[in-house]
């Protein structure tokens, strides 16, 4: 079918960087090259045996049927637990919806929403689906640069002075993907006071990192600290990072009655319920032991630091320590000149040399690129050894 068939919509946007060099690295394994694949954020843990004995006991049970649109009452009762517990958000379960994975969560909420010419303001660099799903939706991009010396954050005063009448939201993803970057509690209150004085603006505050915090201060979200701002903040979590449940496709978010609504009506039109089986998992994991997320956080901190250390060894690249999530942002600006200024070519001759890694454009950024810590020590190692060769 020729490019005048496709909806003006979709003209507007490109595939997922992240999931095309991925699906890039799978094809060259399938023909018998060696690949390490550090381009998709993904735990390499294995999920916890009682959610997979949950996930069992529900097939075994016959739990194969449609579930509500939203969600079952038992999963919106364990995210609400989930939301209060871990995040400090007081939510009642009507207030929460269940979709398939954090990515639809986010995509409803825009997408019932944003209208052709309304402002979103994301910081950049930015998760890959952010400007796609804004663009799609018709709205504009507004990107809110950050930089490596001050830990890929924003201060008040930068956000403050991209607001026009025309701003809807504010994208906030903390801990950050790409960079890893969290936003301490003062932090958020300094953006609070923004937001109070522009109350046409609604704020996505993406938790989906929220276990993988390595500072020395709990998580810190929006509408916990700020319960007067909660009516204009939708809070987007799950099970895929803090569980290692990506394959099961369940996201949760939370929100004033009406944007849980509306979502809701996307949603009845667009997929109907998530996965029954996949539901009856999160219903356990959230309800569940979670003291193995000590040992996964400090396993994961470990090999930041030895990811961290090697890339500052390898001349022409650096990368401030992120604070959360599992990437590294990687600076390759002294090293460009090889590549033609083109990030792309810098990825695709990494790929060549066996590490799949996702470009800094893919993400907004540039000169550089973003590689995920998620794997074994040993694969790390090699990983490593193969970047500082490619670049040699």
């Amino acid at each position: 079918m020729s490019h005048e068939h496709l909806s003006p919509a979709l003209r507007r946007i490109a595939p997922s960087g992240t999931t095309a060099m991925t699906d890039r690295a799978t094809a060259l394994r399938e023909a018998g090259r060696d690949i390490i694949s550090l381009s998709v954020g993904e735990p390499d843990f294995r999920t916890p045996d009682n959610v997979i004995l949950a996930a069992k006991a529900a097939l075994d049970g016959g739990k194969t049927k449609y579930t509500p649109v939203t969600g079952t009452m038992a999963l919106k009762q364990a995210a609400a637990l989930h939301f209060r517990r871990d995040l400090g958000i007081a939510c009642r379960p009507e207030q929460v919806i269940v979709t398939a994975g954090g990515k639809q969560a986010i995509f409803e909420a825009l997408a019932a929403t944003v209208g052709e010419g309304d402002e979103v303001i994301v910081p950049s660099p930015w998760w890959v689906s952010y400007p796609q799903i804004v663009r799609f939706a018709g709205g504009k991009v507004v990107p809110l640069i950050t930089h490596p010396q001050h830990g890929f954050r924003f201060e008040p005063s930068d956000l403050e002075a991209l607001i026009t009448p025309r701003t809807t939201w504010l994208l906030l993803n903390s801990p950050g993907n790409p960079t890893g970057a969290v936003y301490p509690r003062d932090m958020l209150l300094g953006i609070a006071h923004v937001l109070r004085r522009h109350p046409q603006v609604l704020v996505m505050s993406d938790d989906i990192y929220a276990p993988l915090n390595y500072t020395a201060e709990p998580h810190a979200t929006l509408a916990a600290l700020c319960p007067d701002l909660a009516d204009r903040i939708c809070t987007v979590s799950g099970v895929s990072k803090s569980h290692a449940m990506t394959g099961f496709r369940i996201g949760v978010a939370t929100g004033p009655d009406w944007l849980i609504e509306a979502m809701g009506r996307l949603q009845s039109n667009g997929s109907g319920n998530p996965s029954s089986i996949s539901q009856a998992g999160a219903v356990e994991a959230f309800e569940g032991p979670q003291d193995f997320l000590q040992d996964w956080r400090e396993r994961f901190r470990a090999r930041r630091d030895k990811v961290v250390q090697a890339v500052r060894e390898i001349r022409g690249l650096s990368t401030p320590v992120p604070d959360g999530a599992f990437y590294c942002f990687i600076d390759a600006k002294p090293l460009m000149d090889r590549f033609d200024h083109d990030d792309n070519k810098l990825a695709l001759h990494l790929l060549e040399h066996g590490v799949a890694v996702v470009a800094a454009s893919a993400f907004g950024g540039r000169d550089g690129f973003r590689i995920s810590f998620a794997a074994d020590d040993a694969v790390l190692d090699e990983a490593m050894r193969r970047i500082a060769q490619a670049l040699a």
